[in-house]
């Protein structure tokens, strides 16, 4: 009804600094109660045909500017998100389903984080020059923007995500059409009301709104847009890679994980597990880095998994905006449902489904019945062939196993498609740099989870993606290098 209609937040596309309806529109839900919330654009091929002919406009202004012009200019729109961090914060736990204290102490303050450190390291590169006297030549590089970036990101951390790849693309003097993913929308809307006022000008930033069927798909085979940055699956990265094939585009594509954690016998069981509890749950499970392969030597495995089912169970799931709570809604009811998939393969193999689904009653607040909701899930006695062990399940669950030898665990922990992240759990120092070069993964992690520098390189091997991003990695992503000769 027209007045059930009028209730809901309708977006609207961005685009040349200035907010455009859509002619259709995309139901968006609350995973916390099941209902619809908000109404997203349903973006196709017109929308992004728009959007790209404003970011090839702006382009030769923007990337005229010095790196310190677009670095305040970057400053500024950090402050100004800075400045309304807790309305973000709530945007985002409700459109996401993520608790409120997460969205607060990560989600927000890593976006913002995100350009106060761009508009830094844009300051800082150099590039390179040599000389060969015998020729009478100097040899130097010099970088420039590429043009119009495309920039589709996901719906796990949304702002996170974004402002990850919008500040480089900006900084380096690019202009940007991005997607956000149509489930979650809302703070990327939120965010093209601060442009203006941190002095963007008309057209850098262009944000429309739609499906990667259409929306996405339109921007990656514009013959306009010849830098593409993805955050998804695996799956999508290969269409993407096939349909932007024809124009030679430039991928960045950060994927999936299986990401495995390695518990030696000499491991601190005091900090390894309040760890590798937030490593498995975190954010519902759904971050690309979440731990869900526990690999535990035998003669601490059964006091490990005693302990950790222990403190499973103490994670409280419920209300994402109850500050109290540990678990919040998984994004979609399809999401849950393929999660919980999972967990009945397992048993069906002949697993244990220690605590969570299907063993542990679930009891939520009133408004919540119909959310997509889960207990953290521990499962043991999986098989390493096992789907649960070899396929990305993207949900509070996680598999725990034993293992004897170091040399075993690493052949088991490698034998995935994936390679993202990896954490290892040891005292032993020399133990843990042996492991940490043998292990097939983009990032590892020693005695901690989730510790990041921006500085350096991130990003997986194998189905886990291509490229790095970081202060340099992103740099060089963003720029287009030139080699300059000259005779005297």
């Amino acid at each position: 009804t027209m007045a059930h209609s009028k209730a809901l937040l309708v977006l609207e596309n961005f685009i040349g600094g200035k907010f455009v309806p859509c002619s259709s529109y995309i139901d968006s839900y609350n995973p916390s109660t099941g209902d619809v919330y908000c109404r997203v654009p349903d973006s196709g091929k017109e929308e992004v045909e728009a959007a790209v002919k404003s970011a090839k406009a702006a382009f030769p202004i923007w990337s005229s500017k010095s790196p310190l012009e677009r670095s305040q200019i970057l400053n500024k729109l950090a402050d100004l998100i800075e400045h309304d961090l807790e309305a973000f914060a709530q945007a985002e736990s409700k459109d996401q389903g993520k608790t409120i204290t997460f969205a607060r102490t990560v989600d927000i303050p890593r976006a913002v984080y995100n350009f106060r450190f761009f508009a830094s390291s844009i300051l800082h590169h150099t590039t390179e020059c040599t000389e060969m006297a015998t020729m009478g030549c100097v040899h130097y590089t010099s970088r420039a923007p590429v043009g119009v970036a495309g920039l589709i990101s996901p719906w796990n951390l949304p702002l996170y995500l974004l402002t990850w790849k919008i500040a480089p693309a900006i900084a380096c003097g690019n202009t940007v059409v991005a997607k956000p993913s149509e489930m979650t929308s809302v703070t990327a809307w939120m965010m093209c009301k601060l442009l203006e006022k941190a002095g963007v000008p008309h057209g850098v930033v262009n944000i429309v709104f739609g499906t990667g069927t259409k929306a996405g798909e339109a921007l990656v085979c514009h013959p306009d847009v010849p830098l593409i940055s993805f955050t998804g699956s695996t799956l999508t990265a290969q269409r993407i890679t096939e349909k932007s094939a024809p124009h030679c585009k430039r991928l960045s594509l950060e994927l999936g994980g299986k990401n495995p954690a390695i518990i030696f016998d000499d491991a601190d069981l005091m900090q390894c597990i309040p760890t590798t509890l937030r490593s498995s749950f975190a954010n519902q499970g759904e971050i690309c880095l979440c731990t869900s392969r526990i690999f535990v030597q035998r003669g601490i495995y059964s006091e490990f998994l005693k302990r950790f089912v222990a403190e499973a169970k103490k994670w409280k799931v419920g209300n994402p905006s109850d500050p109290t709570v540990d678990v919040g809604a998984l994004i979609s009811k399809e999401h849950l449902e393929k999660v919980r998939s999972y967990v009945k393969k397992a048993q069906a193999e002949g697993a244990r489904v220690l605590c969570g689904e299907g063993v542990d009653s679930l009891a939520l607040p009133t408004g919540n019945q119909k959310g997509y909701f889960m207990l953290p899930t521990v499962i043991a006695k999986v098989k390493d062939e096992s789907c649960c062990m070899q396929e990305e399940i993207f949900g509070p669950v996680t598999c725990v196993v034993a293992f004897d030898t170091e040399e075993e665990v690493i052949e088991r922990a490698n034998s995935v498609k994936y390679g993202l992240a990896a954490t290892v759990w040891s005292g032993n120092v020399g133990r843990v740099h042996r492991v940490a070069q043998r292990l097939q993964a983009g990032l590892v992690w020693t005695n901690c989870w989730l510790v990041r520098d921006l500085n350096l390189p991130f990003g997986g091997m194998k189905a886990s993606g291509i490229g790095r991003e970081g202060a340099k990695d992103s740099y060089e992503f963003f720029t287009e290098v030139k080699t300059i000769t000259i005779k005297h």
